[in-house]
């Protein structure tokens, strides 16, 4: 019969390196005053031994949990997974978090809240409870609920807020979504449109006022109609229907139209489509999110790229540094997003 391999341990590692368990555990959750030399040893001995750290005993050593609880909106993620419509911000959430925090030695753990809820701190509590982490990255719209940042705050739970600029603690990190606007709204202007519509997010998401206030600015810089241009939906396919046949209802339509989500844009695709209208020749189309389905659409759509991966893994960092009482960065951060010019877009015809 195989004798069953006898697993590694950090009393070998201490052995094989000839030191003691307390410096074999300093080096593990990397802190200070361990000389580079001894350092070297002691991971030389680890790599030697294939020894993986235990998180349950790396939280007996000390203060920290190593881990990393990320929240997200559960009503609208919940709908995304239902509808199977391809939208990838969860999976992107996870491969930039997760992979960062493997990296450096922590586990992520994802929970669903919804921001809407009553009882909204209540589930915050028994999740913090529960899991005592070492820091909670928010995304949109807990960014900005006051409730979520202010329980954080008063415990003292070190938070990224994603999307948003920070008032009221925690570190901010944004993903340029006013620029992005301006990028999109540029583009389309340099190819000659003049009547470029906008389909908003909804208010409870500053970014959704960021975007407009992007795509607005350029309107008034090139001299361009915008007071009917406008409409707001809420992310939701539905409410992008609605929104784009309100703004090709118009006596006179906008020959161009960036929608504030994928789902929206492939509303306004198929209103367009259903109305005879050909695209990009009658209509360019602009989204955001460039998710999976955006390039598998006919027409492909250009879109602007979130860095949602960039930004939840520059998340993670700002938090384990906290961790270590390196200081936050003074003003929020920005993740540049980009422009996928794909089939959707087109100088406007004579007839458009």
């Amino acid at each position: 019969m195989a004798r069953r391999r006898q697993s590694v341990t950090i009393k070998h590692v201490a052995a094989d390196a000839g030191v003691s368990l307390q410096t074999v555990s300093r080096v593990i959750n990397d802190e200070p005053n361990v000389r580079p030399a001894m350092k070297e040893r002691v991971q030389a001995s680890i790599d030697k031994l294939g020894y993986i750290p235990s998180i349950a005993a790396r939280r007996m050593s000390g203060s920290r949990s190593y881990l990393i609880l990320a929240l997200n909106d559960r009503e609208r993620t919940i709908a995304d997974w239902q509808a199977r419509g391809g939208n990838d911000w969860v999976d992107q959430m996870l491969l930039g978090g997760m992979l960062k925090c493997a990296e450096l030695g922590y586990r992520m753990i994802f929970e669903l809240v919804d921001t809407h809820s009553d009882h909204v701190e209540r589930e915050l509590n028994a999740a913090l409870v529960a899991l005592e982490p070492d820091g909670v990255i928010l995304t949109p719209p807990h960014s900005d609920n006051p409730l979520i940042t202010t329980m954080l705050a008063k415990r003292k739970v070190p938070f990224a807020r994603i999307g948003s600029i920070g008032n009221g603690g925690g570190i901010p990190l944004v993903m340029g979504d006013e620029g992005a606007a301006r990028m999109a709204s540029e583009y389309l202007a340099d190819l000659g449109h003049t009547r470029i519509g906008f389909i908003a997010g909804p208010r409870d998401y500053q970014l959704s006022a960021w975007r407009k206030d992007g795509w607005l600015a350029v309107m008034r810089e090139r001299g361009l109609p915008h007071d009917d241009l406008c409409v707001r939906g809420d992310f939701g396919y539905e409410s992008g229907v609605a929104c784009a046949r309100a703004l090709l209802a118009l006596p006179e339509r906008p020959t161009a139209i960036i929608a504030s989500s994928d789902q929206m844009t492939f509303a306004a695709m198929d209103v367009a489509q259903q109305m005879g209208l050909a695209i990009p020749a009658d209509l360019s189309l602009i989204s955001f999110d460039n998710t999976p389905a955006a390039k598998l659409r006919t027409p492909s759509l250009t879109a602007i790229d979130q860095p949602v991966a960039a930004t939840m893994s520059r998340a993670v960092e700002l938090l384990i540094a906290a961790n270590r009482g390196e200081d936050p960065p003074g003003e929020s951060e920005v993740i540049e997003p980009g422009l996928i010019v794909r089939e959707s877009t087109a100088a406007p015809t004579p007839s458009a």
